[in-house]
């Protein structure tokens, strides 16, 4: 299975690419996992809210391909514990699913054609993240689904 995850604009903080960066060596364990980030908008902050959510849309689904099951990082998303987020990675492998598109929009969230496109909306909480952090946060979910599909000790109850 390939597992992509498509993010809006680079990281600024060396922190977090540095943690990105270990989970996605950690990832190439258990799958082919891409991270694919697209530019930002040019002039996006000029720009009012809806008309951004929009652009970055169609940022978004110029790159995807009639085969990506495409899942929305999204904080009205459902919600799953890490062991059900696991058992979600499986059945979709069960399932045959060959590419997986986790997709964290802008700091304003995403377009109305992007969640038309979505199969699955995903929240990582009830909190709500940067959309920076959100990458790192989910990177560590990936790797530690995995871990608990192989029943690998990262993972404590």
């Amino acid at each position: 299975m390939k597992i992509k995850m498509m993010v809006i604009g680079k990281t600024s903080a060396s922190w977090l690419e540095e943690g990105i960066a270990l989970y996605r060596k950690r990832l190439q364990h258990y799958c082919d996992f891409e991270l694919e980030v697209i530019p930002d908008i040019k002039g996006g902050g000029s720009l009012e809210i809806p008309k951004l959510k929009e652009l970055e849309a169609q940022s978004f689904l110029k790159k995807l391909t009639p085969r990506d099951t495409v899942i929305l990082l999204d904080e009205n998303g459902k919600e799953f514990t890490s062991e059900g987020f696991a058992k979600r990675l499986n059945l979709w492998n069960d399932r045959g699913e060959k590419n997986l598109v986790f997709i964290v929009g802008g700091a304003f969230g995403f377009g109305n054609a992007l969640h038309e496109k979505a199969s699955l909306k995903i929240s990582l909480s009830p909190m709500t993240f940067s959309h920076q952090m959100v990458r790192l946060i989910f990177v560590e979910q990936l790797y530690r689904g995995f871990t608990i599909i192989k029943g690998e000790p990262y993972h404590h109850k």
